[in-house]
């Protein structure tokens, strides 16, 4: 857990930096991604953090998950986090799958509203 809040900044920094790059490397091999983002909850870091891949369409995520890509984003995570010098035991459960389409539908759109729900 970082213990200042110049620590959290810092930490956070890398974590977007890391994972853009996860990012870009996924928007080129994976069809119907669109984007990822994490949250995480600092007073409990690294327990909190989730890592959201968004696809456009549930349709989208279903194909790229039975395809085995889910393996292939965990991968991209795992090296994200590692850069950001993150370590986590249990990395699957740290990441969750999404899609504007489900957003929208659910939450109409508000993405900040869905992603406070996550636990």
């Amino acid at each position: 857990m970082p213990s200042s809040k110049r620590e959290q900044a810092r930490l956070e920094r890398r974590l977007v930096v890391s994972l853009t790059d996860a990012c870009e490397t996924a928007k080129a091999e994976i069809v119907g991604f669109s984007w990822l983002t994490h949250v995480a909850d600092y007073a409990a870091f690294p327990a909190s953090l989730r890592v959201v891949w968004v696809f456009d369409t549930q349709a989208s995520k279903s194909l790229a998950l039975a395809c085995g890509q889910g393996e292939r984003m965990l991968e991209l995570t795992a090296m994200a986090l590692h850069d950001a010098g993150v370590e986590l035991q249990a990395l699957a459960a740290h990441v969750r799958y999404d899609s504007e389409e489900q957003c929208q539908r659910i939450n109409g759109g508000n993405w900040q509203q869905r992603l406070a729900r996550l636990g």
